[in-house]
């Protein structure tokens, strides 16, 4: 369980503060997927980093399975729009990353990581050797490697062809499924949000406030696309993006 209380968060001090997110509160079950959306700049990767520990709130608090996040925690993955790749390290290196670095994780393997992703034949390569789709991929191994029950992801399928967009989509949706992790996602995709959100919040201008949570049951399936129920969604968020 995500809980998120009251939560503020301001960059800068006194008079000269800007606001980013403006008493926010939401929370994520176990094994529950929420899209976040809303304009440009309006803070959701800030709320997304402070639910990675990576910044503290100036106001509010966020809990974890009941106990407070003050800092990154090992069961907390965070997927950032460039992947965020060591460019000297190989595909298998970079999956590897967690234990490398020595921190003791649930060993899923990188192999079997890398094979369920199918990068398993490409595991000696470079990141400049691959594809953006692939160096996407290798990012996802990586947050897996770790176990997680929370993978937050921010943007991470932004400037890909559509095509390609939809083909990880997939991906993300059955790896969903399959691990039952808590999914948070950013996106200023709208058909995005509806196909993988079960709830998605939709937010306003900067500050950050939830205008509207829309639910989406239906999600699921990778045929969603080709429902009635997906082009309602769309047509949901679409609306609350514009009121």
């Amino acid at each position: 369980m995500i809980d998120v209380r009251d939560v503020v968060v301001e960059y800068g001090k006194k008079a000269a503060a800007v606001r980013a997110v403006d008493g926010l509160s939401l929370r994520v079950a176990p094994g529950e997927s929420l899209a976040l959306i809303g304009p440009s700049g309006c803070g959701k990767s800030s709320l997304l980093f402070a639910m990675a520990g990576l910044i503290r709130p100036t106001a509010g608090t966020i809990s974890v399975n009941g106990e407070s996040l003050t800092r990154p925690r090992r069961e907390i993955a965070l997927i950032l729009q460039n992947a965020g790749l060591l460019p000297w390290k190989t595909v298998w290196q970079n999956a590897n990353l967690s234990l490398l670095l020595g921190r003791e994780y649930p060993r899923v393997t990188a192999q079997a990581v890398l094979d369920e992703l199918g990068l398993g034949e490409v595991k000696r390569r470079y990141p400049s050797e691959l594809s953006e789709g692939m160096k996407r991929r290798v990012g996802v191994a990586r947050a897996l490697s770790t176990s997680p029950s929370v993978m937050l992801m921010d943007e991470p399928l932004a400037s890909l062809d559509t095509l390609t967009k939809e083909r990880i989509q997939d991906l993300f949706l059955r790896l969903w499924v399959r691990h039952a992790f808590a999914l948070v996602l950013v996106t200023h995709d709208i058909e995005e949000a509806a196909f993988l959100g079960q709830r998605v919040a939709v937010l306003s201008d900067r500050p950050a406030q939830i205008k509207e949570i829309v639910e989406n049951p239906a999600m699921g399936e990778l045929n969603y696309r080709d429902t009635a129920a997906f082009a309602d969604t769309v047509q949901r968020l679409r609306a609350g993006l514009e009121r």
